[in-house]
């Protein structure tokens, strides 16, 4: 069930559409084509109805933020977009490793982007998010965080898989680029967007394959593409990848991205 906040949201972000086109060609310090925001705002409106339904708040307390779970929005079944949390390939944080020729544990390992993460997290859970073909095919990945309702941003990031000695903007690794993977928050004043890239993150943790970002203060493009402080409080908020193999903007062609450990106000989230 779709709340009616949501709908009223998403129909004025629909609705921004032919403004924003004037604000782009204006000011494209955001990376983003008039098309892959049209496209962004009608894949959000339709993705909404594969979603969880908001939870119940006198089961699951407001900001209990503790799972991540995947959904796939592909109405034409292309089989081009696929996601999942995946035992093994996230970001560790003393996970034990066993020195050739050992069999038992000889030590631990722990990647210098993430000296933190989910404490519930015993299997390295990393979270796979896959989009194959054109941007333009109508289809993406949704991952909603589970209950962040009635929280107030501070913070938000994520750890993603890139060669560390780069940055977030290089070539190297998971895809990071100015619309995926990109936070979407409703919130109750409006709906806002947040990309891997854009704006850029406020803070980079540099490891051996892995580089932490991190939002705070959370800024982010509202309804009608300016950016500012988001308003209001959470209602909702989901990661979304919908970004190809063809993205002309860079920084790579990968089309695919291994996140872990989901930020929300210092709370990690490390697995579904």
């Amino acid at each position: 069930m779709i709340t009616k906040l949501l709908l009223v949201l998403l129909a004025v972000a629909a609705g921004s559409v032919a403004l924003v086109y004037a604000q782009v060609s204006a000011d494209n310090s955001q990376g983003l084509t008039p098309a892959q925001i049209e496209q962004f705002v009608a894949q959000d409106a339709a993705a909404v109805s594969v979603l969880d339904p908001p939870l119940d708040p006198t089961v699951d307390p407001p900001g209990n933020l503790h799972a991540v779970t995947v959904h796939l929005f592909d109405p034409a079944h292309t089989g081009l977009v696929g996601g999942e949390w995946v035992k093994g390939i996230g970001c560790p944080t003393n996970q034990p490793v066993a020195t050739y020729p050992a069999t038992s544990p000889t030590g631990t390992y722990t990647d210098g982007a993430c000296p933190t993460g989910d404490p519930n997290d015993q299997d390295n859970w990393g979270l796979l998010l896959t989009k194959t073909g054109p941007t333009g095919n109508n289809a993406s990945v949704e991952a909603e965080l589970h209950n962040p309702k009635g929280t107030t941003l501070t913070e938000l990031g994520y750890d993603i898989r890139k060669y560390g000695l780069g940055t977030s903007f290089g070539p190297l690794g998971s895809h990071c680029g100015a619309g995926a993977p990109r936070f979407d928050i409703v919130t109750t004043t409006d709906i806002f967007f947040l990309g891997c890239s854009s704006p850029p993150p406020t803070m980079e943790t540099l490891g051996d394959g892995w580089i932490r970002l991190r939002w705070s203060p959370v800024m982010a493009y509202n309804s009608m593409f300016v950016l500012g402080p988001i308003t209001g409080t959470v209602q909702r908020i989901v990661i979304v990848f919908d970004e190809g193999t063809d993205t002309s903007g860079g920084p790579d062609q990968f089309g695919a991205a291994i996140l872990d450990n989901i930020d929300v106000n210092g709370m990690l989230v490390g697995k579904e």
